[in-house]
């Protein structure tokens, strides 16, 4: 149970050094055995790399061998600024095996590292010396409040270091508890210093140590045991350097043993009691690690499954990309031809019938909603309002005036008397409007009105922002370019018929949603569905996940039906047209909205 013995102030004989290697005349390293002294010069040298890092010192030499001149399984010796560490702690690791420089190479050998970081608090922290002529039982009780008090200031600096605190405390504190340097009371306080000392330090939990609290209550007393914690809790907030305020509480301690009245006698057990105490806190020590590590091993796959998982979402997004990219290309192809959803082309299911010239009212409505598409897209302009104290800008007289009267008063001027007002233009935001439609044999109905808004919307956008770009896909087991995503107004109205069957909307808003950027911000976007939806479960499942894509990205999308027979899409808004002539009203209609809507 000693403290004392892990820091040492006397100077070996360098007779324990004889041991070091020699080299033959060839130069060649003499055979050694693997566990041998001198192979554990490589790991102390190691280990003295990493103490700069423990301990904040540069100063300091690690050996390292089979046993120590000081028979504690480490040792520190301030006025040789050396630690000394037994090879055994690293058992059954042979030198070989351990490499200290590696940084989590400490993962191996807990039990060895955690003495380690012990050593390097007292290297770092333990920096007071008892005056020569200190008597030898306060020096004990010191040296007993060190043991605590560095491990704290340790702590304080290197909190992820805890963990390797609390295995120092049972390779080093708790086996010495069955051999005490303290008979009686003061074997039942040191015990209370080492353990619960720790416990306040925040090494070890309170509940981790309740049994050897119990037990120093039952033998010391509840006075007693307050009087020496709050000893040890003022000693945790000495200074490194104040020997006189560390050996003052160590008088204390002694006085307070020495004062006591016993509680009772003293049971001729207690060596025992106190180890069974001691290893009822091991035994709690090691429940609670259990479970941080299994609460740590729980984060941490939690962490790499999620991240594995949007690894898995960004591997799939782009593969989506591609894919849309290359449905876009075959769709909107130069030679206008159908094709299928391999991109393969199928000419004999192309729903395209021929071409015509815009009728007067067709050309009426794209003028009409040219207007209406530039008044929804105006933005005021915006003003930015400075001051300055010199010219230019408009004068301020009552800023001027003050300023002066600033200046006479000999303060330093801050009224700014000239305001500038800087107008700037908002940009107009462009236009993006995709429209599928449906080909199948139920939507018959829909292909002129279709048709008349398809050239209608795009000669409108065309006309409004030369940066404004729609287009339009038929779709029913293949895909059909109608018009495509150019600058340029179309000069004809292409027309088609609705004779299909099967349906792929999916390939279809992938091809508009590329081809038109609709899922990017900075424009007015648009995607206008018209179909009844009365689709397969697969059809219908691949359609509303890429309707919930785009309106993720802010894009409206609109599904426009005929017929009160027609079934919903999820995320997108519901427009039933009784009439199919209206169906370019209320896609122009839409189409402002979206680009009111910009921001």
């Amino acid at each position: 149970m000693s403290a004392h013995h892990h820091i040492q102030s006397s100077v070996t004989s360098p007779e324990d050094d004889a041991d070091l290697a020699r080299w033959d005349d060839d130069g060649a390293p003499p055979t050694q055995p693997p566990s041998s002294p001198t192979t554990w010069l490589r790991v102390g040298a190691e280990l003295g790399d990493r103490l700069v890092a423990l301990s904040g010192r540069q100063d300091l030499l690690v050996t390292c061998r089979p046993g120590t001149r000081s028979g504690a399984p480490a040792a520190y010796f301030p006025h040789l600024a050396e630690i000394e560490f037994d090879a055994g702690l690293f058992a059954p690791l042979q030198p070989h095996e351990v490499r200290p420089r590696i940084v989590g190479d400490e993962e191996h050998y807990p039990a060895a590292w955690g003495v380690f970081v012990h050593e390097a608090a007292h290297a770092a922290h333990s920096v007071w010396e008892p005056p020569a002529d200190a008597e030898a039982r306060v020096v004990k009780a010191a040296f007993l409040l060190e043991e605590s008090r560095a491990e704290g200031a340790h702590l304080t600096r290197r909190p992820t270091d805890r963990r390797y605190l609390r295995t120092s405390a049972r390779t080093l504190v708790m086996p010495d508890i069955a051999n005490p340097d303290f008979q009686g009371i003061e074997q039942a306080a040191g015990t209370a210093a080492l353990i619960l000392g720790r416990r306040d330090a925040g090494i070890l939990d309170a509940d981790e140590t309740k049994a050897v609290a119990d037990l120093c209550e039952t033998v010391l007393g509840a006075d007693l045991l307050a009087t020496l914690t709050g000893i040890w809790t003022a000693a945790h907030q000495c200074a490194d350097h104040d020997a006189t305020t560390m050996l003052a509480h160590a008088q204390d301690w002694c006085d307070a043993l020495d004062t006591a009245a016993p509680v009772q006698p003293m049971p001729e057990d207690l060596t025992d009691l106190l180890s069974a105490a001691v290893t009822v806190v091991a035994d709690n020590m090691d429940a609670n690690d259990a479970a941080d590590l299994a609460a740590a091993n729980a984060a941490t796959n939690a962490l790499a499954a999620r991240s594995r998982a949007q690894a898995q979402d960004r591997a799939q997004q782009a593969g989506q990309r591609r894919k849309a990219a290359a449905t876009a290309k075959s769709v909107f192809n130069a030679r206008g031809t159908t094709v299928s959803p391999d991109g393969t082309p199928a000419p004999y299911s192309n729903p395209i019938t021929g071409t015509r010239k815009p009728t007067a009212a067709e050309q009426t409505a794209a003028a009409r909603l040219s207007r209406a598409l530039r008044a929804a897209a105006y933005r005021e302009r915006t003003e930015e309002r400075t001051t300055s104290p010199t010219p230019p800008g408009r004068l301020n007289m009552g800023r001027a005036l003050a300023r002066d009267a600033q200046r006479a008063a000999g303060s330093i001027p801050t009224a700014e008397p000239f305001a500038v007002t800087r107008r700037r233009n908002s940009p107009t935001p462009p236009l993006r409007v995709g429209i599928a439609v449906d080909v199948s044999g139920s939507m018959s109905a829909a292909c002129k009105p279709v048709a008349s808004a398809a050239w209608i919307v795009a000669r409108a956008a065309a006309l409004t922002d030369p940066d404004s770009r729609t287009a339009t896909v038929a779709y029913d087991h293949d895909l059909t370019a109608l018009t495509r995503p150019t600058h340029r107004a179309p000069e004809r109205v292409t027309t088609f018929d609705a004779n299909g069957g099967s349906h792929n909307l999916g390939d279809a808003i992938d091809a508009l949603d590329h081809g038109l950027d609709l899922s990017r911000p900075g424009a007015g976007r648009l995607l206008v569905i018209v179909t009844d939806a009365h689709y397969s479960g697969g059809e219908t499942a691949q359609a509303v996940t890429r309707i919930k894509r785009l309106t993720a990205a802010g894009c409206a999308v609109l599904q426009l039906t005929l017929t009160q027979e027609s079934l919903h899409l999820p995320g997108t808004t519901l427009l039933h047209l009784p009439r199919p002539s209206s169906a370019p009203a209320a896609i122009a209609k839409a189409a402002t909205d979206a680009i009111r809507k910009t921001r």
